[in-house]
């Protein structure tokens, strides 16, 4: 296993003496991407400052190589490159706004002009490499400010919503551009952003951040079916948490009343437990409530009326009345297929694997 290049220990950022950002532990290794999200105001953007030495934490360390590191160490500084939501581009050309990096390191010009006219070239820029930056698209401005960044061949690339600023198509070939080109690098990797598909689509590893602590980290297939709470299930785009209870457990399949119906689920939490029953919209199935004879493997079935949809993108959002409230995720072709509409008769359809159980305890009375 790689060796963590950056980390971080008991860190404590304090503002008008009130804690911001409390993490105890934070390492990241060389050559992966670690993506941290979490909602507005988490403290994502002063997780950031503190890696890249720009913020000084009221306690705690930040260790590069293994070594503490100081806010103002300019050695270690140079080994690091940011990236804002804003290019923060200086009024000149592109290649000048590329090399000026190279130029404040004292490289030798015939080097600044020969590495980046390489980044030009794997960001697809070199065609602008003479022209002002004032007049640049916001894709074109952050493909020069990430040009910027990693021609300096940084051991740590710290990314603050790079891609927040820029319209669908353009976000979506830059995000393409930047995986392929961040794999060919070998820079360790921090994005931070609040937006889900760019974690999944970028991250090898995937922290959530909420109220300054680090909630949840590994693998963001598993934190994303198995979130550890239920404000990390809501924020990764689980719509449906139910309060059950373990009813019954048999060889790893539990029943779990919920409300007035059943719910089985692939878990060991022991008979009695309050669970809180997690179900993420695109794992429910939907049919009309007179077709509901169809074979299927799934073990969950819940009788509902829809009682409302609304558009998501190529998708619809189903909302169920089950006696609870339950959210699918269907298709536009299906939508029309089936013919849902407020009043529909329905079936909700689910794997006992699809449901997730976060143990609960209830508030005392």
């Amino acid at each position: 296993m790689s060796q963590p290049i950056l980390a971080i220990r008991d860190v404590v950022v304090e503002r008008a003496g009130r804690a911001i950002l409390e993490i105890e532990t934070l390492e990241i290794l060389s050559g992966e991407v670690l993506a941290i999200v979490g909602p507005n105001g988490a403290g994502k953007s002063t997780l950031l400052l503190v890696l890249a030495l720009l913020e000084c934490p009221a306690r705690g360390d930040v260790l590069f190589g293994g070594e503490p590191a100081r806010r103002g160490d300019l050695k270690l500084r140079r080994r690091l490159a940011m990236v804002f939501q804003e290019p923060l581009l200086l009024d000149a050309t592109v290649e000048a706004n590329v090399r000026s990096g190279l130029a404040l390191r004292g490289v030798h010009r015939a080097e600044q002009k020969r590495r980046a006219a390489l980044w030009l070239e794997r960001f697809a820029i070199s065609h602008l490499a003479g022209r002002s930056a004032r007049t640049l698209s916001g894709g074109e401005a952050q493909r020069t400010s990430l040009s910027r960044a990693l021609v300096l061949e940084p051991d740590v690339l710290l990314l603050d919503e790079p891609f927040a600023a820029l319209d669908q198509p353009t976000r979506a070939t830059l995000i393409d551009d930047l995986d392929a080109i961040l794999g060919q690098t070998g820079a360790a990797t921090v994005l931070v952003t609040h937006d889900r598909e760019e974690a999944l689509r970028l991250g090898d590893r995937l922290g959530v951040l909420m109220g300054g602590r680090l909630r949840q980290i590994g693998d963001p297939s598993e934190i994303f079916a198995a979130p550890v709470d239920e404000d990390v299930a809501a924020f990764v785009g689980v719509e449906t948490i139910l309060s059950g209870r373990i009813r019954s457990q048999e060889g790893g399949l539990a029943a779990v009343s919920v409300g007035e119906h059943t719910v089985e689920a692939a878990s060991d939490e022991p008979v009695g437990a309050d669970v809180l029953v997690c179900l993420r919209p695109e794992d429910i199935v939907l049919a009309p409530r007179d077709e509901d004879d169809r074979p299927t493997s799934a073990r969950n079935r819940l009788p509902g009326v829809v009682r409302r949809v609304l558009p998501s993108g190529p998708h619809a959002r189903v909302e169920l009345d089950a006696g609870f409230t339950v959210i699918a995720l269907v298709t536009k072709q299906s939508l029309e297929e089936l013919s849902l509409a407020p009043g529909s008769a329905v079936v909700a359809s689910f794997k006992a694997t699809a449901v997730h159980l976060i143990p609960h305890r209830r508030a005392a009375t």
